[in-house]
């Protein structure tokens, strides 16, 4: 048993655990000279097992503190840690950690992903999402998400966004860690951003390959006289009757339709999706044009207008277009699987459509109203997360018309409830004492505390402490933890403030962490989740990242309390507004109130 001086903290290791790390760190300056350093150094623990897990896991401490440039790895190098990766019989470990150096270099440079993505296929990847190891699945899916964020859109493509990988974790009877949904959640915004593309471009005037999908509309639908043979109408009849055949499918330029499709977004990304729907499910592509050509003309559902209208707000809805958020993970269970997922969507909401303008009896002067009635039972059934766009389908279907005003009904009159003078009253005195419930539930949640994440500059950091408050809410206890471990007891943190010290919470830009890292690449999800206490004479800051927004609130207000101050997060008028209700619904307004003094 020693102790010595590593990476600026000093480490007390026993046994086999200290020589892989001393052995690291002499030949290291070495590295620096030779690419071939690190390669003989990783040579020399050849063997499998622990100590290959210890050297590859100090590599990754020394990389973490920028000691060594990844560029400056030579390809025999990373070679070696592919081949960890790609072997069958492999320590389950040794594999977790070769990943996480592949996953931090792929960002580096450009030819460092092409030299990982040559050597680890994507489908060697996936066998490894197919494990009942949970770390090990967690460890290949980053590496995939890195790969994936890295590569172009033409090697997205090929690759197919990569909605298949997620397939076999989301039919998983096991919980979802929230790292697992945050990558989970990138795959589906990824994917989906390959739309982006056509959605920002707007038609070609002078593109041939546009005019003719655009005619191949017109001539899916009609069985039509203007396609006869050249010679049987004059070139004028043959405009006239292209132009009637293309107002009925719903365009409003309808000599000259490719005008309808000049706004971007939706672009040519509403184009694509209509030739889809007539090319995959041609017998509803047929019957819904029909089906309105024979109504009256003020009560025709306009086809073309509905799907550039429908593709606006699926693109809106979905977020194609917006770049991926570093904290969220928010995905669709039937996104992961599904071929065409944005295509086939489309082909149920657009005939969704139809279903609601009948249901409304709509006329042409009605179209945006329906449209924002289609656009909620979109929204509500998303919120439902179906499992399938099968199911998503029986249940938006199911969401009709009657039942949106019946549920708008239910949500004004509960608005109008709470809003009526009686009540007003009634929540005002309820008031003081739910805050103070929910200003003990604030604290009851520091005194459980949380496992934070360090603050670092790379795109993932595996630095975990965690912070807890003491039971008589005098003290602040703080301490790194290893991986794994979710509540570690009080006396395992060694670090502390003493609540009295405090001085000011800080949050947001003015926090001196967000400050340091004010750069074009920090992210304001980041910048949502921030937070300091500054504490003692010297006024020195503790920082903190939260792990969700909830968090944060939970935080923030908990620790305005211990400062005496009002909570302020959103979740405190959210816990409120629930509370209040509850309250209110249990007591079901059995109370005496004097009207005299409104009457007067």
């Amino acid at each position: 048993e020693t102790n010595f001086l590593y990476c600026g903290r000093r480490e007390r290791v026993t046994g086999l655990h200290w020589w892989p790390l001393l052995a690291l760190i002499i030949p290291l300056s070495e590295s620096v000279r030779s690419k071939n350093g690190l390669l003989s150094l990783l040579s020399h623990f050849s063997s499998t097992g622990e100590i290959l897990a210890h050297t590859l896991k100090a590599f990754m401490e020394l990389m973490e503190h920028d000691f060594v440039s990844w560029e400056t790895l030579s390809a025999a190098f990373i070679k070696k840690i592919v081949s960890y990766v790609n072997m069958n019989a492999m320590d389950a470990s040794v594999q977790q950690l070769s990943m996480s150096i592949l996953e931090n270099m792929v960002p580096s440079s450009r030819v460092l992903f092409e030299l990982v993505k040559k050597e680890v296929t994507v489908d060697r990847l996936l066998t490894h999402l197919q494990v009942t190891n949970a770390q090990l699945q967690l460890k290949a899916m980053a590496l995939l998400i890195a790969l994936l964020l890295a590569a172009t859109d033409a090697e997205r493509r090929v690759w197919g966004g990569g909605q298949h990988w997620g397939t076999n974790i989301i039919h998983s009877s096991e919980p979802l860690g929230d790292e697992m949904a945050h990558y989970l959640y990138v795959l589906q915004s990824v994917s989906l951003n390959l739309h982006e593309r056509r959605m920002r471009t707007s038609v070609d005037p002078y593109s041939q390959e546009q005019r003719e999908l655009l005619q191949s509309l017109r001539q899916s639908a009609f069985e039509s006289e203007s396609d006869a043979p050249a010679g049987t109408f004059s070139t004028e009849r043959r405009r006239s009757l292209c132009a009637k055949e293309f107002r009925k499918l719903g365009f409003m330029n309808n000599s000259n339709p490719a005008e309808d499709l000049r706004r971007a977004p939706p672009g040519l990304l509403a184009l694509d999706n209509m030739v889809y729907f007539s090319r995959h499910t041609p017998s509803a592509y047929s019957r819904f044009v029909l089906e309105n050509s024979s109504r009256e003309d003020k009560h025709e559902c306009p086809f073309a207008r509905s799907s550039i209208q429908l593709t606006l707000i699926l693109c809106e809805i979905l977020h194609v277009g917006e770049p991926c958020s570093e904290t969220a993970q928010a995905f669709y269970p039937m996104f992961f699987g599904q071929d065409h997922f944005f295509e086939e969507l489309f082909c149920i909401c657009i005939q969704l459509v139809n279903k609601t303008w009948k249901e409304m009896r709509a006329t042409q002067e009605d179209f945006d109203k329906v449209l924002q009635v289609v656009r909620e039972q979109i929204t509500r059934t998303l919120s439902l997360k179906p499992t399938s766009l099968e199911l998503f389908k029986t249940r938006v279907n199911a969401l009709n018309y009657s039942e949106i005003l019946k549920l708008r009904q239910t949500e004004r009159l509960h608005q109008e409830e709470t809003l009526a003078v009686p009540v007003l009253e009634l929540r005002e005195r309820l008031k003081p004492e739910l805050l103070e419930l929910i200003r003990q539930q604030r604290l009851l949640r520091l005194c459980e505390g949380t496992l934070f994440r360090k603050i670092s500059s790379r795109r993932r950091q595996d630095k975990l402490w965690y912070c807890r408050l003491s039971p008589n809410h005098k003290v602040l206890h703080y301490g790194d933890v290893e991986e794994g471990v979710h509540s570690p007891p009080i006396e395992s943190l060694p670090e502390k403030i003493p609540v009295a010290d405090m001085k000011a919470l800080l949050v947001g830009k003015e926090c001196p962490h967000t400050k340091e890292k004010s750069s074009g690449k920090q992210n304001k999800d980041v910048l949502e989740l921030a937070f300091s206490i500054v504490y003692d004479v010297e006024e020195y800051c503790l920082n903190f990242v939260a792990p969700t927004r909830y968090e944060f609130c939970l935080w923030t207000d908990g620790l305005n309390v211990l400062l005496g101050k009002e909570m302020t997060s959103e979740r405190t008028q959210t816990d409120l507004d629930v509370l209040l209700s509850m309250e209110l619904k249990l007591r079901n307004l059995n109370f005496c109130y004097d009207f005299s003094h409104a009457e007067q």
